[in-house]
């Protein structure tokens, strides 16, 4: 799996934690730990006894975006594609996970720290958190689909006063906005996400990858191809073991034992 030194991955109950590991750099995002990312997403993916990821930051910070030391050495068109492509990869195994993937935040969480935070399902926040997007103090553009998944989650106007502004937010502000989906003490996040792993995991896990599946590409659709490709998933899903053992429990009074077949 993960080199040590930029990422720690460890199994509790039903969650594998993805622990973003250089707190010295205020965990910036290296290509190798980006492609650490993807890699360990897309092996969990394969561990039926995972059956939720969380994404923290070691050191009280979940991270302050892309490694700019890195950053400053690509100038060359082909490199800037390639170092864009860590990050559009790593987002990319998160959002096709067939896994929940929460983000845990504490601390700094900004530009592409909050693109990769965007890839995921949930987003907890601690009351300590600060979000920003900074790219327009650089003369950048959040590269990292900051100004494609920021306006799909919170509406085009909150978007772009941050793209705009650079300003930081605070937690508080982030769950008025819908950026987050809840707020809590900072020494509670990491509990507070492995819980919801907890409960996802008492569900068919097939049920949740074609939920997901059905949000994250139908948000894409317009209303009527949107409703038939849920139509067609939820077909699918009928013809599942676990649809039949869902039915079966309830009827029976019992709790389903779901194998995700």
């Amino acid at each position: 799996m993960a080199n040590p030194e930029v990422m720690l991955v460890e199994k509790r109950g039903a969650a594998a934690i993805l622990t973003l590991n250089r707190p010295e750099k205020r965990n910036s995002l290296s290509g190798e730990l980006l492609k650490a990312v993807a890699r360990t997403v897309r092996e969990l993916d394969a561990d039926l006894s995972v059956r939720g990821i969380v994404i923290v930051g070691e050191g009280n910070i979940f991270s302050t975006g892309a490694d700019l030391n890195e950053a400053l050495e690509t100038t060359e068109l082909p490199n800037v594609i390639d170092f864009l492509n860590n990050f559009r990869e790593a987002n990319a195994a998160i959002e096709s996970s067939r896994k929940p993937v929460i983000a845990a935040i504490c601390g700094y969480c900004l530009t592409g720290g909050l693109e990769l935070a965007l890839a995921c399902d949930l987003r907890i926040a601690g009351d300590n958190a600060q979000f920003a997007v900074t790219s327009a103090k650089i003369g950048s553009v959040a590269g990292a689909g900051g100004t494609q998944r920021l306006v799909r989650l919170i509406g085009a106007d909150h978007a772009k006063d941050i793209l705009f502004s650079a300003e930081f937010i605070d937690a508080q502000k982030a769950l008025e906005i819908g950026l987050v989906t809840q707020v809590l003490p900072h020494a509670n996040v990491l509990d507070a996400a492995l819980a919801r792993v907890n409960d996802y995991a008492k569900q068919a896990p097939l049920s949740i990858w074609l939920s997901k599946v059905a949000v994250n590409v139908g948000r894409n659709l317009d209303l009527e191809s949107s409703l038939i490709f849920e139509q067609l998933l939820t077909a699918a899903a009928f013809g599942t073991n676990d649809r039949k053992e869902g039915m079966s429990s309830f009827l029976e009074k019992r709790s389903p034992k779901f194998t995700g077949t």
